[in-house]
C-alpha cells in the first residue's frame, strides 16, 4: 500500500514516444571505507496526493459532497518510507527500487537522497512513477488509499544488487514484487543477515515471503485469513507450527504483537493525537530495523517501533512524518514502561 512526505504538484505526461529508458548503477565490490550497510530496502516508492477531509466521503447525504481542509503532494511507498525512517534514526541505509522517469520519479529520487538514503541501485524505467490518492479523515487520521502502478516498474530478481544485499545487517523487503522480494531475502539470510517484512496482502507467496525472512512483520488482518482464527496469539501461534522465525504483528491503535519461539509478546500503543496515520506501519517497520541493529529484545523493539508509529500519526503524510531518533525518545520517556 502507497505512503507519503513532502513534495508539490506534478503533470504526466504521456511517453510513448520516447526513448525507453532503462538504467542501473554499475555494482562494485564493497571496499573496507564501506563498511556494511545497516540495513538495504527492497520495495516499493510512491507519490501520494493526499487530501485532507472533514470526514469519510459518503454516497448519500450531507457527506456525500464535502470541501477539502487540506491537499498535498507527498512522497512515500512502504519500503522508500521505512528506509527514510531507518536514515532520520541514524541508520546507513540504501534502498532498491525502481522510480518512473516522470515528475514523480524525479521527485521521489530527489526526495529519497534528500533524506540521505543512497540510491545507487535504484533503477529508473520508462513509465509514470507509482502514484496514489489518499482520503484523510481529520476526525480519527484514519485514511482511504486508492493507487495505480505501471507494471513496468516490477523489480526483477536479476536486477537484486547482490553485493548490496550480502553486506548489510538488515534487510528489509516488501510484499510488491514478491519474486525480487523472496529471492533477497533468501540471499541476505543466506548471508547471515536478518530479514524483515512488510507484508499487507494475500497472495498465492504469502506464506513463502514469510518463511524467507527472519522477522515477518505482518498487517493486521494477514494472519487470521492465513490461520482461520480470528484470535491473534492464536493465529500467531498457529503460524508457528510452519514457520521458525519471529513473528509480528500490526495492530494500528491496538499496538503490535509478536511470537518469537513460544513467548508471546504484546505492546500496547502510544497515545497521540493523530492526525493521518498513512505510513505509520511502514515507520513502524523502519523502527523495529532500527531495533534490530541495535540488538534490542523483542519487547522492546516492538515498544522502540510503536513509539515511531505513533510519532508518525502526529503529521500529514508518511515521509512528513518520519521522527528523528529525539522524537522517539522523547514518547518513551514520557510513557514510563507500565
Amino acid at each position: 500500500m502507497p505512503s507519503a512526505a513532502g513534495c508539490a504538484p506534478n503533470h504526466f505526461v504521456a511517453r510513448s514516444n520516447r526513448t525507453r529508458i532503462e538504467r542501473r548503477s554499475i555494482l562494485r565490490p564493497m571496499t573496507a571505507s564501506d563498511e556494511r550497510w545497516d540495513v538495504v530496502g527492497v520495495g516499493a516508492n510512491s507519490v501520494d496526493f493526499v487530501n485532507l477531509l472533514p470526514g469519510y466521503p459518503q454516497p448519500f447525504g450531507s457527506f456525500a459532497k464535502m470541501q477539502i481542509k487540506d491537499r498535498r503532494v507527498l512522497c512515500g511507498g512502504q519500503t522508500a518510507t521505512a528506509m527514510c525512517t531507518c536514515a532520520s534514526l541514524g541508520l546507513r541505509s540504501k534502498y532498491v527500487g525502481v522510480s518512473g522517469t516522470d515528475e514523480n520519479g524525479r521527485r521521489i529520487r530527489a526526495e529519497l537522497t534528500k533524506r540521505d538514503v543512497d540510491i545507487a541501485d535504484l533503477i529508473i524505467r520508462d513509465a509514470e512513477n507509482q502514484f496514489a490518492v489518499i482520503l484523510v479523515d481529520e476526525t480519527t487520521g484514519e485514511r482511504i488509499v486508492l493507487w495505480d502502478r505501471d507494471d513496468r516498474l516490477r523489480l526483477r530478481e536479476r536486477e537484486l544488487p547482490i553485493e548490496a544485499l550480502t553486506a548489510a545487517r538488515v534487510v528489509h523487503v516488501d510484499d510488491v514484487d514478491d519474486d525480487a522480494a523472496i529471492r533477497a531475502a533468501r540471499i541476505a539470510r543466506g548471508a547471515g543477515a536478518l530479514v524483515t517484512s512488510d507484508i499487507d496482502r494475500l497472495t498465492d507467496r504469502t506464506e513463502e515471503l514469510a518463511a524467507s525472512v527472519t522477522h515477518a512483520i505482518f498487517a493486521e488482518h494477514v494472519p487470521t485469513h492465513l490461520s482461520g482464527t480470528n484470535d491473534m496469539e492464536a493465529a500467531l501461534r498457529k503460524l508457528r507450527r510452519k514457520h521458525d522465525n519471529v513473528l509480528v504483528v500490526t495492530m494500528g491503535e491496538h499496538g503490535a504483537m509478536a511470537l518469537d519461539g513460544d513467548r508471546f509478546h504484546h505492546e500496547p500503543a502510544f497515545k497521540v493525537h493523530a492526525l493521518d496515520t498513512t505510513g505509520a506501519g511502514d515507520v513502524f517497520r523502519g523502527g523495529f530495523v532500527y531495533a534490530l541493529v541495535h540488538g534490542q529484545p523483542i519487547e522492546q523493539a516492538l515498544r522502540t517501533a510503536n513509539a515511531a508509529a505513533a510519532v508518525s500519526c502526529t503529521r500529514l503524510g508518511a515521509l512528513n512524518g518520519v521522527p528523528t531518533l529525539d522524537e522517539v525518545r522523547e514518547l518513551m520517556a514520557a510513557n514510563v514502561q507500565r
